[in-house]
């Protein structure tokens, strides 16, 4: 029939299943309905190209890492929320005193390091044939550089302040991203934190850095409505995720970590205790 009528199949709209053209498609064709009705594609113009370049020794090291970390632990997640409106004024505070600025990561930091004291067994390394329980408090953090990711150490974590992250975290992220970082500081962490809330990442998981039997990772501080005394009100909710490794870290002894660090966070006073 289109071919009677002098009909392009190409540019006729079919109404039938899945755009099937039927005789009343034909019957009833215009030029101008065709028109109106079709898309037209332009034809595409360009030169491919791409750019190949080699991977250097760090990437090759923290590919090897990852992967025999990922397909070797068998990791699972928790997750959970925290109510930051204290931490949010507890940040507000000392930064107005003016002598220092911390960030909320060094608050999560200190937060983490609390909550380890009292949950050690979280505080731990697979070893192969034994599991290392830490004594020590050693918290590494994940730093962002142009060739992958490092994780330099805060080390006897527990033992610091704020001031005292703060300047320490600056400092080994700033050398880190300048290749100034030393190999020995990159090393003998217990547990890793990962915080990707400056790039408005509200929820993700993250790799273990092996030998540790854990890694949090920590979304942005997101304005929600949130109910409180039955009341639903304007509030600010931080999502965390903890990768566990099974074989170091149980279910219960993460989440019992977890949640003792949720309220941590959502009353930092207790950072002091």
């Amino acid at each position: 029939m289109a071919e009677e009528k002098g009909i392009d199949l190409s540019t006729v709209n079919g109404s039938g299943e899945n755009h099937r053209i039927v005789k009343k498609d034909i019957e009833n064709y215009s030029p101008s309905a065709a028109k109106s009705g079709g898309v037209i594609y332009a034809a595409a113009t360009g030169t491919e190209s791409y750019n190949d370049v080699p991977n250097s020794q760090m990437r090759k090291a923290i590919a090897r890492t990852l992967s025999a970390s990922k397909f070797s632990a068998p990791h699972f997640y928790l997750k959970m929320e925290v109510d930051m409106d204290n931490a949010i004024a507890a940040r507000e505070a000392i930064n107005a005193g003016g002598e220092y600025k911390i960030s909320f990561n060094d608050m999560v930091i200190k937060a983490v390091a609390s909550a380890l004291r009292r949950h050690p067994k979280v505080n731990a390394d697979w070893m192969g044939d034994f599991i290392r329980y830490n004594s020590h408090i050693h918290v590494g953090v994940a730093v962002a550089v142009d060739e992958g990711l490092v994780v330099p150490v805060v080390r006897f974590t527990d033992s610091k302040g704020f001031a005292q992250i703060s300047a320490e975290i600056k400092d080994l992220a700033t050398r880190a991203k300048t290749k100034k970082l030393q190999p020995q500081e990159m090393e003998g962490g217990t547990f890793a934190v990962s915080n990707l809330g400056m790039f408005g990442i509200e929820d993700f998981t993250s790799i273990i850095n092996p030998p540790n039997g854990c890694i949090l990772s920590v979304g942005q501080i997101k304005s929600t409505p949130v109910v409180k005394n039955g009341q639903i009100v304007p509030g600010n909710v931080m999502k965390l995720s903890l990768s566990c490794d099974h074989r170091v870290v149980d279910g219960a002894i993460g989440s019992a970590f977890l949640k003792t660090l949720k309220e941590i966070l959502e009353n930092p006073v207790k950072m002091l205790v």
